[in-house]
Parts: C-alpha cells; sequence; structure tokens
C-alpha cells in the first residue's frame, strides 16, 4: 500500500495529514504509539518537510457499552497512544470523538462533527490562529484523605460536564480493582471519591471500547480525552 499509493505522491504539495486508523491494532496497543511515530517521520521524509502537520483522529467509541469499569479496553489503549503521540510529537494535534461513534458500527455516521473538531485543530496548528482547539487535558494528580483531585491544562473558559453529572470515573485502591466514582467539578480540577475506596491510588476516565456517556468537556464544548493515572 505504501508503495503504491503513497510514494508515488511523494512530489506533490500537500498541507498537512489527516490520520484516521488504529481499530485493527487494538490487539496490540501497547505498540501503536511507536509505529505512528515512525510513519509520522517516515511521511515528512517522504514530503520533505519536518513540520509538515498531523492531524489524529481518536478513535470513537465502538462495541457494546460495559457495566464494569475493570473490564480491559484495547481501543481505550489505542487512544491512550493516540494522545501520547499528540503530545510528545512535534506539530501534530488530535480531536476527541468517543460521543459520536456507533456501537455496532465501526465507521461512525457522524462525519461532520468530526469535522469540524480536525478544522479546529487545523486553524490552529497549521493556520497559527488563536483559538481553543482541544478539550481538557489530564496535566496530575494527588490524593487528600479518600479523595483524589485532578488537574488538567486546556480547560479554556473553564471545566463542565455535558447532560448531567460527570460520568464514567473509576477510581481503585492498591488492590488495582476498579470501582465507578463520583466525580465533581471543582475551580480547574475534578474530585474524585467512592465510599468503596478509602485509599485511592489511581483513576481513569473514559476508559472502555465504548465511554459514550464520559462527559467532562470545556466551556468550548471540547470533550477530555481518555487517560489513566496508572499504568497496570
Amino acid at each position: 500500500m505504501y508503495n503504491g499509493m503513497i510514494y508515488p505522491i511523494r512530489d506533490y504539495k500537500v498541507r498537512g495529514a489527516i490520520w484516521y486508523q488504529g481499530e485493527s491494532n487494538a490487539g496490540q496497543s501497547e505498540d501503536y504509539a511507536g509505529l505512528l511515530k515512525n510513519l509520522i517521520e517516515n511521511w515528512r521524509d517522504v514530503f520533505q518537510w519536518n513540520q509538515m502537520p498531523f492531524l489524529l483522529v481518536q478513535l470513537p467509541n465502538f462495541m457494546e457499552k460495559t457495566n464494569d469499569p475493570k473490564t480491559p479496553s484495547g481501543w481505550a489503549g489505542i487512544r491512550e497512544a493516540q494522545f501520547k503521540t499528540s503530545q510528545t510529537v512535534s506539530y501534530t494535534a488530535m480531536s476527541v470523538n468517543y460521543d459520536i461513534g456507533e456501537w455496532n458500527d465501526i465507521h461512525p455516521l457522524n462525519k461532520k462533527d468530526m469535522a469540524k473538531r480536525l478544522f479546529l485543530a487545523a486553524r490552529k496548528l497549521v493556520y497559527g490562529e488563536k483559538l481553543v482547539s482541544s478539550g481538557p487535558v489530564f496535566k496530575s494528580m494527588k490524593v487528600e484523605n479518600s479523595d483524589i483531585i485532578l488537574s488538567f491544562d486546556n480547560v479554556g473558559s473553564g471545566l463542565q460536564s455535558k447532560n448531567g453529572n460527570l460520568r464514567h470515573f473509576a477510581i481503585a485502591g492498591s488492590d488495582k480493582k476498579f470501582v465507578w466514582a463520583e466525580a465533581k467539578i471543582k475551580g480547574n480540577t475534578v474530585i474524585i471519591t467512592s465510599k468503596e475506596i478509602k485509599n485511592p491510588v489511581a483513576v481513569r476516565y473514559a476508559w472502555s471500547n465504548n465511554p459514550e456517556d464520559a462527559n467532562l468537556q470545556n466551556k468550548e464544548g471540547l470533550l477530555a480525552s481518555p487517560f489513566r493515572t496508572d499504568d497496570w
């Protein structure tokens, strides 16, 4: 595919690339960040542009929802790899899309909202406009008594929930067993607690194949990327 579809267009002038892929790698998500970084570097070499912008489409929600926060998720692992790439590889940006997928169709019907989010990213990364193009990004965690306090970057005009109380936060103690938790916004932080966990050590947000109900965003209406504070 590379020899037939990418290399032949190496002399075309481009303004950037949009990369929407990852579904077939969900079984090996631990390798995906390296593969994606290598692909970006290769394309930049082929097109002879070290600062070639790459817009990454974070995988949308897919498959049936689960009520168990302990369920492993290859799709969540791919989203994490995509996010890490957007944070560590220069001249990249990422759109967050776990609210516009289809549980039973790997090809989402709602391409319009996905395109709007990518357009925001392009306006900032490619064309240099000063605007909010990303949702909240997890920054740090601290534990106070039985609460976990999360801080964020890219809060824009402030944090808010979309459609009711915050959902899809899970918390765990040293036994590494996650349970659903209550989450409340306080300023530019989110306070996480659960009556079941007296000594919390880790939090996960939107960590599943289909976290459609996850709803932390900034007041510009851009969703927070899924994240975890553990490496289990």
